[in-house]
């Protein structure tokens, strides 16, 4: 019960003491006038009766009514309603006050509360002062005080005959309830009743109408704006001139914060005098009269609602968060749906009639039932987060925000974090937190309403229905009795005010009132105590809590899968099992970004610990750790996860023993993360593990546990550890938690003993005290521990305090932690700065710690009600428990120093070639990215392999990285990143600067020709002489002192290193050593070769089978001068001369002349006369040149002798001799070396007269020209005179001054003009511009259209026109270098021209190479992002103008050779530049050189045999080192590699076969490419040696032979798009826009280096998919692909080489042999293409047909019988035959007869009409074999098999196809046993096939 009012007061106008205008209030009376002892007099109450100031007034105004509200010390407030009216002034004020009226008046006008209207004026002159009644009350009830105030100002007015003073005194003295639902009827004598109700419940709010008159004001976003800015402390100031609303205002804003309590200033009226509180600090919520407006609007940091005009201002400088999302908007669209229900109707086409809307009260408390219901779902679960730090005397509670926040998943809100750090929720935590107390309708909204709302959310319709329901609710608590009776009030009259008062208000007799007063008080004494007892209940907690909105986590989403990697790692490491826990520890490692994985982590190893395995050893150790730290580091300084809060007890309880009696404890590594040094985590986890203990002090026995695992536990399901309501629910332990009802939480406990406590005795109770409060001292003296643990770092001799730390030491030196990246918080300046330790760098650790914890201790304890002598003693124990912690890290330290470093990852060997040694073992190095970017990871995604962490091996044949990447992310992925030592070009020191200090600066850099990069630093154990000796190592390998020490000859030869090298003075040895030592190999190793070798074509025909003589080594004899007549071979040659012979004829040269029929030897190698060319024996002995091949081709005219006269003119020796012919227009191709200028000699000998002896110059060069128009008249259709006309009789335009003498005529390549011209008339840029070293010039045209003797260049393969061929042409062109040509006579009779261009040299490509190298292997990374970088550096390089250039000129050359003319191609020394061109000529020209055997027999005889300088471009040996790397044979697959991309079907080879090639020319694996010339290749016992001896598997020593082993076994060089159109001449595009850089320069492959080591590149074998041994699941075979790692076409190879492969692999299975892919590649080919010759009528091409090529050009078929033998030749019309006369068209419109019987499927043994064993020649260079050869009429086919019972056949000819059956003639390379004569005598036999053949064609 309380008083309706305490004091009662008249307050009247006075004079102002200093005489100012404005008047002050005065307080004429006031009852009781003795203070109340509970509540005294509100002192300044005058002020509030006027705000705006007292004021006399010209008219008389109607009297007004508000109720001001001041709050006193205790923050209790009291209600003053004011009465106020106005009655006249009495002269004696009124001579006073005459001053200043007008200004008065004025005043009262702006300023006066009400409006002037309904004023009247007095008399002239009269003033009228106004007098208030005040009633002063601490309930609030305005509507009674209105009626109580109203009815004794009726009685005064009104004249009625009652006392004022009764009904003032019965006014003090009436007493009603405060709550409860009552209601009371009060009379206060004067024949009125008023009913008064009490709200039911006294915590919620009463607001009346306030809160919907506020909405109404200002609108639903301002009224949202001021609710976030009273909850988040800001200041609000609200302006209207009226009053009583200020007052509604204030009362409903405050009604919206409801479960909160405002506790801030709180004014709803303020006074003019007191407007200087305006600019308090602090925030506030007060009202202002609008008349003070501007005073407001200086105010910068005030938020101002404008209640009149319905606005809020919102100063810039200040910032309201928002509620947070999705609340806000679900919030404002609720409030819409309140305020304004017809906005969801106002679209309808139909609305339903107008709805009855909510009276005004109603719709109020709908208002606050929203707000209600948006602080449940902001604060649901906030029980959860409560802890009690203490039960008695009285309930000590805090609230752990960090958990809250994380839970909410609100961490980041700056509205929340704002409201939870607030005053108002400080007083809701102490005021609701309480375990048992009354509850209210929030408590039950909190506990059981938040399913509902959760489900509400996305239906409007029934969450309105629950704001309704709400309203229901709060409105029952303001109107419990809503049909109670009317009150019945006295009201004066209408416009009273305006009457006359008959006298002013009477002086009230004190006496009697205080009499009344008093009577009442003496009653009330005896009386009893009407109190109701208030219904105390446990306060529900509600279901735990939930994120507000459930987002999703994205990259880290905690998939269950995830969960179970961290468990499965965590077994490992625990089981011991370190290899498993290694391979998922890079997936733990990120899978513990998530939330959920870190709970995992934290629940696993809480697990172990119960299992006593907190002892580890050091490598289990190193991982939970690492682990722990992972967790940590993503931990903010309030841990809201409560992850370190987990792990605390988990870092104290892991350890190892580092030595007996010293254990080293996980705290010591885990210190580096900030939230050890935040004291707000500390004191959480201080007060969770304090409100364990005091539950487990009250918990019955049968429910207690055991105290070991309450100590320290925080992890069991609300268990006895220290966070079983803040720290457990994080960890996912609810539904855990809600199953176990006997385990009762610590606030159910609490509100037991709350409830218990009045009935137990004093005794009881100082006991239970005094637990309570030594329990919470133990853990404090604990936590002072476990602060020391955690804040002192392994070594605390490092004395320096770094701010970021807090005073937790040095983190560089101080810590041990294995997390490198130090998560710096700072809390230093809260204590340093209090602590006055200013100077971080002269404190010390330990005192640092000391206060830190000191300063923890304070708090705490107070908080917790610690008595002051038990505060002191901690005080005093915390540097003893510190120092002692420091003494046991000394000794920890000391240990942990001995302890091995960190394992290394083991060493990966790796695997080597059979014969490749190891010669340095592996050094530790760090292998680093280098300028690409996919190994690193680039821009282009994947993994970051670089840096590696491995060893670098050196062996006889390779450099070898082998590692693992240093990004634990990337997993177990091993990089191997290897070249051979032969291809090194670069080795340089680096610098490496890197931000941690685990490297050393000590770097090495090699670059190699094979486009790898080996960019490493040593590790810091390799030293620095083991780092020289890799140098030198290297060094030695990469240049050996001679050619014998590289790979390919040490390896398998045993007797080679023991040769001494050749003494270097020997530069030019005699002929007669060279000629023993030619004989020497010659009988070393001929001899035995044709027992065992009958691949090759057969040595001369006289002995054939015949073993070699054995004593020939003195039969040669040589003259040492060189005399003439040696040189002439004799007819009958020497034994020993026919066996150099027969080696030569041997060499790939002399086959392909043969193949060109450019000659033959004959059995006396005598010259048929018919014949225009010959093979000339003259360079056999390597006399005449020694870089050209023993055999050469020479015009049939030319004497031997004079070879020797025409070598002289051409440098070294090389003279021109024919490499090529062409089969369709005869025209042949010559290379020589360039010329050799006139010498000095010559010059003195030109200027006398020509004496008739002719000079040996003047000689020489007749002897060339003599030679040339030998050349020109071997060619058949230049041999008669008719050829003069000359591409120089077109125009002289180009004759200037490179024109050597006016007889010459001279085409220049070199006119600018042209080159633009060109540029505009032919766009494909044949004839584009042939750049010299200059880049100026261009081939014109003009000239390129002369020389072609065509017009504009053709499309590409397009036949030539029928003007192609035209007489006026030269019969030989000569391509030279422009300076050389000036010494060649020119033709007399015009038969050659001379063509000058001008080419670079080999230091151009050189120096290109070396820029084309960093282009595509760049040591750093790029400064430009993407590719630009890239392409500029490509194009700095010139690389590929020169491509483009050596393409030009190749193609001009085949233009010259296709239309009938040849050419002579003399450039530079004939070794470099003319091989490449001479090369591409014929591979363009001639189809045969595009197959696997052509390219074969062109590279050993273009490039091998013709002496292209391997060994000196390769700088193969020590003396070529300074000369360096010049890659021309690399350049010429370049050019080979861009016509393959033009014409990918024309090829034989796959493109992996050029890169093949470029590889290990360089590569030294073979010999193949070793040393300059067939010459070096002999004397060193090579050439025979290579292709002799075959050793079953050993290690191939030819490239060509490793080639044919490996294409048996794998399509890996075959081109399956291989479909050749015959004697196609190519004519690729050669303009750089075309060119394409070769992928052999980009790519590479990590997982097991370059892949043309085919051994090693195979990988070991993938296991098959079977079932763990485990009985798990079988292992997946997926696998990712990366770019730049894996071997891309092994790991997804093309369909037709898995098609081969699955076959292979199924015909195992089966048990049977496999099938040679070869072999049945050819099967599915000739299926196809005679389906295609099918579909060959229907349709006038097939597809099939032309795809699919005839492997058959023509076919000799050869029958042995007996002793004699005969032989027939089948002549097939293939398409692509092109020895074969007939005319294709005819027999291709021809349907097979065999397609007639393909639909029988009949067994091929019913269908065999004729059979016998026949010879066959199979493809070029191969042996002839013997085979069972079956004629099928029916089928119409021959049939051939290996042997009579064989059932597969190997092959059919298609007799469609065969045109006439004819006897042979004699073949190189018939079987041996065969007489020559045989071939001549006609056997039955052989006709009897003859016949059947002939009589089956007949029959088709």
């Amino acid at each position: 019960m309380a008083r309706l009012a305490d004091y009662f007061v008249l307050v009247a106008f006075g004079p102002h003491p200093r005489g100012s205008a404005e008047g002050q209030g005065q307080i004429l009376q006031r009852f009781p006038e003795k203070d109340w002892e509970d509540n005294p007099f509100p002192q300044g109450i005058e002020l509030f009766c006027q705000p705006s100031g007292w004021q006399l007034c010209p008219e008389r105004n109607p009297p007004t009514f508000f109720v001001a509200v001041l709050t006193d010390i205790n923050s209790e407030r009291h209600y003053c309603a004011c009465l106020t009216f106005w009655e006249p002034v009495e002269p004696t004020q009124e001579g006073l006050c005459t001053e200043d009226t007008a200004e008065r008046e004025e005043e009262a006008g702006e300023g006066g509360p009400v409006g002037l209207s309904t004023a009247a004026p007095g008399p002239p002159g009269q003033l009228f002062a106004p007098k208030t009644l005040v009633l002063v009350s601490r309930l609030d009830h305005a509507e009674v005080f209105r009626n109580s105030l109203g009815l004794i100002y009726t009685i005064h007015v009104e004249g009625l005959n009652v006392g004022l003073e009764n009904v003032v005194g019965n006014l003090l003295t009436c007493i009603i309830p405060l709550a409860g639902g009552s209601q009371r009827t009060i009379s206060l004598g004067a024949g009125d009743r008023q009913v008064i109700q009490t709200p039911l419940t006294d915590s919620l709010p009463i607001s009346r109408c306030s809160v919907a008159l506020l909405f109404r004001q200002l609108g639903i976003t301002n009224v949202l704006s001021l609710f976030c800015a009273a909850l988040t402390e800001h200041k609000v100031l609200f302006l209207s001139r009226s009053y009583q609303r200020l007052s509604d205002a204030c009362r409903g804003l405050l009604a919206l914060l409801f479960p909160l309590r405002y506790s801030f200033t709180y004014v709803p009226i303020l006074p003019a005098q007191l407007l200087e509180v305006l600019s308090t600090p602090t925030p506030f919520i007060i009202g202002v009269n609008a008349a003070f407006q501007a005073e407001a609007q200086e105010l910068l940091d005030v938020i101002v609602a404008d209640l009149d005009g319905g606005t809020v201002t919102v100063p810039e400088c200040v910032h309201i968060p928002p509620l947070p999302e999705p609340l806000q908007s679900q919030t404002h669209s609720i409030l819409s749906m309140v305020l304004d229900p017809e906005l969801e109707l106002a679209d309808l086409a139909f609305p339903p009639p107008t709805t009855s809307t909510s009276s005004l009260k109603m719709q109020d408390k709908e208002l606050r039932a929203v707000f209600l219901r948006l602080f449940a779902q902001l604060l649901q679960g906030y029980r959860w987060c409560l802890h009690m730090v203490r039960i008695h005397p009285e309930p000590v509670i805090r609230f752990h925000k960090a958990a809250f926040l994380g839970q909410r998943g609100l961490v980041e809100d700056d509205f929340l974090m704002k409201v939870l750090e607030g005053m108002a929720f400080a007083g809701f935590v102490s005021e609701r937190g309480v375990p048992y107390r009354p509850t209210d309708l929030f408590d039950e909204l909190v506990a059981h309403e938040v399913a509902r709302m959760r489900a509400d959310d996305s239906h409007p319709q029934r969450v309105l229905r629950h704001v309704k329901e709400l309203a229901e609710q709060l409105y029952k608590n303001e109107n419990p009795y809503p049909a109670v009776a009317m009150h019945k009030v006295q009201r004066p009259g209408e416009a009273s005010h305006l009457r006359r008062a008959p006298r002013p208000f009477p002086r009230l007799d004190e006496g009697m009132v205080q009499w009344i007063v008093d009577q009442a008080t003496a009653k009330m004494q005896g009386a009893p105590p009407a109190v109701k007892a208030e219904k105390k209940t446990t306060v529900p907690s509600g279901p735990p809590m939930t994120a507000i909105l459930e987002r999703s986590s994205g990259l880290h989403g905690n998939s269950a899968r995830r969960l179970e990697v961290v468990r499965n790692c965590i077994s490992y490491v625990f089981e011991g099992k370190m290899l498993e826990a290694k391979k998922l520890l890079p997936a733990v490692l990120r899978a513990l970004k998530g939330r959920a994985a870190r709970r995992c982590l934290a629940q696993e190893l809480h697990l172990h610990v119960q299992q006593n395995r907190a002892v580890l050893d050091h490598q289990q150790f190193d991982f939970v750790v690492r682990m722990m730290n992972c967790c940590l580091q993503d931990c903010t300084s309030l841990d809201e996860h409560g992850i370190a809060a987990a792990l605390l007890p988990l870092v104290t309880a892991f350890c190892r023993k580092l030595s007996p009696g010293v254990t080293q404890f996980a705290y010591s590594c885990v210190q580096e993360h900030v939230v050890w040094s935040t004291p707000q985590f500390w004191e959480a986890m201080f007060y969770g593990d304090v409100q364990t203990h005091i539950r487990a002090l009250y918990l019955e026995p049968a429910e207690d546990r055991d105290p070991s695992q309450v100590c320290g536990d925080s992890l069991g399901p609300r268990d006895g550890a220290g966070l079983a309501l803040a720290h457990v629910r994080p960890l996912g332990q609810v539904g855990e938690a809600l199953t176990q009802e006997d385990e009762r939480s610590a606030l159910d406990v609490a509100s037991e003993q709350r409830r218990l406590w009045p009935t137990l005795s004093r005794e009881k109770q100082q006991e239970l005290v005094q637990k309570e409060e030594s329990t919470v001292f133990s853990q404090a003296i604990h936590y002072a521990s476990r602060m020391s643990y955690l804040l002192l770092p392994l070594d605390s001799s490092k004395s320096r305090l770094l701010r970021e730390r807090a005073g937790l030491g040095d983190l560089e030196s101080a810590s041990n932690s294995l997390v490198t990246n130090s998560m710096a918080g700072s809390v230093a300046e809260s204590y340093d700065t209090e602590s006055g330790f200013e100077d971080a760098e002269t404190c010390d650790v330990p005192g640092a710690v000391v206060r830190f914890i000191n300063r923890f201790v304070d708090k705490v304890c107070t908080e917790s009600g610690v008595t002051s002598d038990h505060l002191k003693g901690l005080h005093v124990m915390v540097p003893d428990i510190v120092q002692m912690h420091i003494e046991t890290l000394e000794a920890v330290q000391r240990e942990s120093k001995r302890l091995p470093p960190i394992q290394k990852p083991k060493l990966l060997r790796p695997r080597l070639l059979p014969g490749e040694e190891c010669v340095l073992d592996g050094l530790r190095v760090y292998l680093l990215p280098d300028g690409r970017e996919e190994g690193a990871g680039g821009s282009r995604g994947g993994p970051a392999l670089l840096p590696a962490e491995g060893a670098v091996f050196l062996t006889t044949y390779r450099v070898i990285f082998t590692g693992m990447p240093t990004d634990p992310l990337v997993g177990e992925q091993v990089v191997v990143r290897s070249f051979p030592v032969a291809a090194l070009t670069k080795e340089e020191r680096i610098n490496i600067q890197t931000p941690s200090d685990q490297y050393l600066p000590d770097g090495l850099q090699l670059r190699s020709c094979t486009f790898q990069l080996l960019k490493m630093v040593f590790d810091e154990e390799v030293g620095s002489d083991s780092a020289e000796l890799f140098r030198k190592q290297l060094h030695k390998l990469r240049y050996p002192p001679d050619i014998r020490g590289t790979f390919a000859l040490t390896l398998g030869s045993a007797h080679t290193p023991g040769r001494p090298p050749r003494a270097t003075k020997d530069k030019g040895p005699s002929f007669r050593t060279l000629s023993r030592n030619l004989m020497k190999n010659a009988k070393r190793t001929i001899g035995r070769q044709y027992v065992t070798r009958k691949k090759y074509s057969p040595p001369s025909w006289e002995h054939r089978g015949q073993p070699p003589p054995g004593d020939q080594e003195d039969e040669i004899s040589v003259s040492e001068e060189l005399e003439p007549s040696t040189l002439t071979p004799s007819l009958a040659l020497k034994p020993s001369d026919r066996m150099t012979m027969s080696s030569l004829v041997e060499r790939a040269c002399c086959r392909d002349y043969q193949r060109l029929g450019l000659g033959t030897l004959s059995s006396s190698l005598s010259r048929a006369k018919s014949e225009p060319f010959r093979i000339s024996p003259v360079n056999r002995m390597y006399a005449i040149c020694r870089s050209y091949p023993g055999l050469l081709i020479v015009p049939q005219s030319v004497q031997d002798n004079a070879l020797q006269r025409v070598s002289r003119c051409y440098r070294q020796n090389r003279f021109p001799v024919v490499c090529w012919r062409s089969g369709r227009s005869k025209a042949v191709l010559l290379r020589s070396g360039g010329l050799h200028g006139k010498g000095v000699v010559g010059l003195f000998k030109a200027q006398n007269a020509p004496s008739p002896g002719q000079s040996q110059a003047d000689s020489s060069s007749l002897e060339q020209e003599k030679y040339l128009q030998a050349v020109v008249s071997s060619m058949p259709r230049y041999a008669d005179a008719s050829g003069r006309n000359t591409l120089s009789g077109f125009s002289s335009a180009h004759m200037g001054s490179h024109v050597p003498s006016p007889r010459a005529r001279v085409t220049t390549l070199s006119n600018p003009m042209a080159a633009l011209a060109s540029r505009r008339t032919a766009p494909r840029g044949k004839w584009g511009s042939v750049r010299a070293g200059g880049r100026s010039g261009g081939l014109s045209t003009d000239v390129g259209t002369r020389l072609a003797g065509m017009g504009p260049p053709q499309a590409n393969g397009a036949p030539p026109d029928p003007g192609f061929l035209r007489p006026q042409r030269a019969a030989l062109y000569i391509i030279g270098d422009k300076a050389q040509l000036k010494g060649v006579r020119p033709d007399p009779l015009q038969q050659w021209e001379l063509v000058p261009i001008e080419v670079f040299e080999t230091r151009q490509v050189k120096g290109s190479f070396k820029k084309l190298l960093k282009a595509c292997v760049p040591g750093y990374p790029a400064t430009e992002p993407g590719s630009a970088s890239f392409l500029c550096s490509l194009e700095d390089s010139e690389w590929l103008i020169q491509i483009h250039k050596l393409l030009q000129v190749s193609v001009l050359v085949v233009e010259l050779l296709d239309s009938g003319s040849s050419v002579l191609v003399s450039l530079e020394d004939g070794w470099d530049i003319t091989t490449q061109v001479v090369s591409l000529v014929q591979l363009l020209s001639d189809p045969f050189y595009r197959t696997l055997e052509g390219f074969r027999l062109l590279v050993e005889k273009e490039w091998l045999s013709f002496g292209h300088r391997f060994s000196h471009r390769g700088a193969h040996t020590l003396a070529g080192q300074s000369s360096g790397f010049t890659p021309v044979f690399l350049q010429f697959l370049d050019c080979v590699h861009q016509v393959h991309l033009q014409f990918p079907m024309e090829f034989e080879f796959s493109p992996f076969y050029l890169k093949f090639l470029g590889y290990h020319h360089a590569s030294h694996r073979f010999r193949t490419f070793l040393l300059d010339s067939d010459y070096e290749r002999i004397e060193l016992g090579l050439l025979y040696e290579e292709k002799g001896e075959r050793r079953g598997q050993a290690a191939c020593r030819s490239v060509w032979e490793y080639v044919e082993r490996l294409s048996k076994r794998t399509p890996v060089f075959y081109n399956y798009l291989y479909a050749p159109e015959d004697a196609e001449v190519l004519r690729p595009y050669s303009n750089v826009s075309n060119l394409k850089v070769w992928d052999f320069y980009t790519e590479e492959t990590l997982a097991e280096g370059p892949p043309y080591d085919w051994e090693l590149a195979q990988g070991p074998p993938e296991p098959p998919e079977e079932e763990r041994p485990d009985g798990g699941a079988p292992q997946s075979r997926r696998r990712v692909v990366w770019p730049c790692y894996d071997n891309c076409p092994r790991a997804q190879p093309d369909a037709i080489s898995q098609l081969l492969e699955e076959l292979q692999r199924l015909e195992t299975e089966l048990g049977r042999p496999p099938e040679r892919w070869k072999d049945a590649w050819d099967r599915v080919k000739a299926a196809q293409r005679l389906e295609g010759r099918q579909d060959e009528r229907g349709t006038p091409s097939s597809l099939l047909v032309s795809s699919v090529p005839h492997h058959r050009r023509s076919l000799g078929v050869y029958l042995q019988e007996g002793p004699v033998g005969s032989t027939l030749s089948l002549s097939l019309d293939s398409d692509q035959s092109s020895g074969s006369s007939a005319s294709g068209s005819r027999q291709a419109a021809r349907r097979s007869t065999s397609t007639l019987y393909s639909q029988f499927q009949t067994a091929e043994s019913e269908n065999r009409s004729y059979e016998g064993t026949l010879y066959k020649k199979g493809a070029f260079m191969k042996p002839w074999k013997a085979r069972w050869f079956v004629l099928d009429k029916t089928k119409h086919q021959l049939r051939y098999y290996d042997h009579r019972v064989d059932t597969e056949c190997k092959g059919f000819i298609d007799l469609a196809e065969v045109e006439a059956v004819a006897p042979g003639t004699p073949t190189l390379g018939a079987p041996k046993t065969v007489d020559e004569k045989a071939f001549f005598d006609d056997v039955p036999s052989a006709q009897q096939w003859v016949d059947q053949i002939q009589s089956c064609l007949s029959d088709a």
